[in-house]
């Protein structure tokens, strides 16, 4: 257990050089709320290895990329001097430095850059950001304002929310609260951010975000002075028009009293009703009807009632299976031994025939093979006053002997157990073998 706990803190450790200095020492400028490509130069950079793979961690003077911060995720894109361009996989924020992720430095390290955020990405990002926004005021409107955030996930694929509510959210509360978003978004309101005093955004009941800290200045993000404003460091769309439409797809517990939403927005949402609409489209044909919901209903009344006439029939098959087996009835010291392989659809099947025989017989010793899909089953039963007098136990003999023979394993009780393994070649000797431990 140490040497794993020892390889585990091995895996994650991360091995991080010092500080290479390029430029003065400076505080980054943020300015991605406006612009997404400037030109800037690099002021630090550092070497890092993480599970044997090295990466490059760089500061800029200034920068257009967001930092992982209040549920969103960090901006992607490229950094683009005169020589090599290199990929921005992540951007974090540490003790206040905004922190360039990539494989490669760029070329020239000490001169001029582009520093490209990926439109694409942050703009979806800002679509389910804003949305998030309207989803949690939704919420707090249909439910009640004891909804609060416990945590979110913003990023350019997927929106996740976590709110605090006492019970499941039904399936009509759901589509209750996208209604209302979705009304929002067709208002096309004006998403209007303003940076001001903590008490006086207090004042106008902005609400603060869960796990993100605040200091005396704040900025204050209004999608309807009515309907959501809240205090967020995100970057968000202009209208809420251009989100498009929202789409809840998942609803869960993941804590008591907490729920998590998980939602798409823009591009995303009119990917998955097109998929639905397409999905809607085959199984109507498959079906061959209009009404695929009519179509299924009727399906699965009609599996039920073969199900229910295919276990009659299993039943008077069983039926003849016993019989047959009760004319194999060999006496082997005083006790009624039965030994077969037979035609069986399951392995339930092997221990409703052993219950079956059982009410047929005394002093017995019951072994059962079958091969199903090419795979072995085997029941073993013994009878209560068998098992005192021999001193015999089905299930230790099922691990002991037949588990091996047939390749797998199994247990039980002492008068009854079962086993399945790969290789049904064998079945005859597991029977000669339980035969061999009465004679």
């Amino acid at each position: 257990m140490q040497q794993q706990k020892n390889r585990s803190r091995a895996a994650t450790a991360v091995d991080t050089e010092d500080w290479q200095m390029v430029g003065e020492e400076i505080p980054t400028k943020f300015v991605g709320y406006d612009d997404l490509n400037i030109t800037t130069h690099v002021v630090k950079y550092r070497k890092v290895k993480a599970k044997g793979k090295e990466q490059y961690q760089v500061v800029l003077a200034a920068t257009p990329f967001y930092a992982e911060s209040g549920g969103q995720a960090g901006d992607k894109g490229v950094l683009r001097g005169s020589g090599l361009e290199v990929k921005v996989t992540d951007t974090k924020k540490e003790n206040d430095l905004i922190i360039h992720f990539v494989d490669k430095l760029p070329e020239p390290i000490d001169g001029e850059i582009n520093a490209i955020v990926n439109f694409e990405d942050r703009l979806n990002t800002t679509y389910n950001h804003t949305g998030t926004h309207l989803l949690h005021a939704a919420l707090r409107k249909v439910l009640g304002t004891h909804v609060q955030q416990k945590g979110s996930l913003v990023s350019p694929d997927i929106l996740r929310f976590d709110v605090s509510h006492f019970s499941k959210i039904t399936d009509e509360e759901l589509r209750e609260v996208m209604k209302v978003v979705n009304e929002k978004i067709r208002e096309n309101l004006p998403v209007v951010i303003k940076e001001m005093p903590k008490d006086e955004a207090m004042q106008l009941g902005a609400m603060a975000l869960f796990g993100e800290k605040y200091g005396d200045k704040v900025r204050v993000v209004t999608a309807g002075p009515d309907f959501s404003v809240e205090l967020c460091g995100g970057t968000h769309v202009s209208q809420t028009g251009m989100i498009g439409m929202l789409v809840i797809t998942s609803e869960t517990a993941i804590a008591a009293g907490v729920r998590r939403i998980e939602a798409l927005t823009g591009p995303a949402a009119f990917q998955y009703f097109s998929e639905k609409i397409n999905q809607n489209k085959q199984f109507s044909e498959l079906l061959k009807s209009g009404d695929p919901i009519k179509a299924v209903e009727k399906l699965m009344a009609d599996k039920a009632a073969l199900e229910k006439r295919v276990e009659g029939l299993e039943a008077r098959e069983l039926v003849g299976i016993r019989n047959s087996l009760l004319q194999k009835d060999e006496i082997i010291n005083q006790i009624n031994f039965i030994g077969d392989i037979v035609e069986v659809s399951n392995p339930d099947a092997l221990k409703r025939l052993c219950g079956d025989l059982k009410n047929h017989l005394k002093d017995f010793v019951i072994v059962l093979g079958a091969n199903i899909g090419g795979k072995p089953s085997v029941a073993l039963a013994i009878a209560d006053n068998v098992v005192a007098a021999k001193n015999l136990d089905a299930g230790q003999i099922i691990k002991q002997h037949i588990a091996p023979i047939i390749k797998g394993g199994g247990g039980g009780q002492k008068t009854l157990a079962t086993a399945g393994g790969q290789d049904a070649s064998n079945l005859p000797q597991v029977i000669e073998k339980v035969k061999s431990l009465i004679i």
